[in-house]
């Protein structure tokens, strides 16, 4: 005996129901353990902005080629937040020293902390395809 369409239709669109609960209900990311403070890292920005901090560093691979990307420098296990403030301070090779109060030292890292949570992404690796389309590159 075949089963009826009706039948057939009712069921794959309670799967589809169900898999859209599933889906939009799911965090989208599990594994963020970076927590920061919205309002700090948006002062943070303007104080990264204020110093210029692009023309020597990237993010998101954008950026001056003199300093490293710092991209998600805080959840580098050999880096983190302690040796960022810690080249604030003292600086090293071309970096200059930077005397940031405490206040405007907290923010940056907050930013820097916000940056790391929205993930990775080297345009390097994409290709513009035109008209605001883009493809990535496994090979690069």
């Amino acid at each position: 005996m075949k089963p009826k369409p009706a039948y057939i239709f009712i069921a794959l669109c309670t799967l589809f129901i169900i898999y859209s609960f599933f889906i939009y209900l799911t965090p989208h990311n599990l594994t963020a353990k970076t927590i920061y403070n919205k309002k700090k890292a948006a002062n943070g920005r303007l104080i990264w902005q204020s110093y210029n901090c692009q023309s020597c560093h990237q993010l998101y691979g954008l950026g001056g080629y003199l300093g490293p990307d710092l991209t998600n420098i805080i959840s580098n296990p050999k880096k983190g937040e302690t040796i960022i403030r810690a080249m604030l301070k003292s600086g090293i090779n071309q970096m200059p020293v930077f005397n940031l109060p405490e206040n405007e030292l907290s923010e940056l890292i907050e930013f820097l902390k916000s940056t790391n949570a929205s993930g990775t992404a080297d345009p390097r690796k994409f290709t513009n395809k035109g008209f605001g389309f883009i493809e990535r590159n496994e090979s690069k």
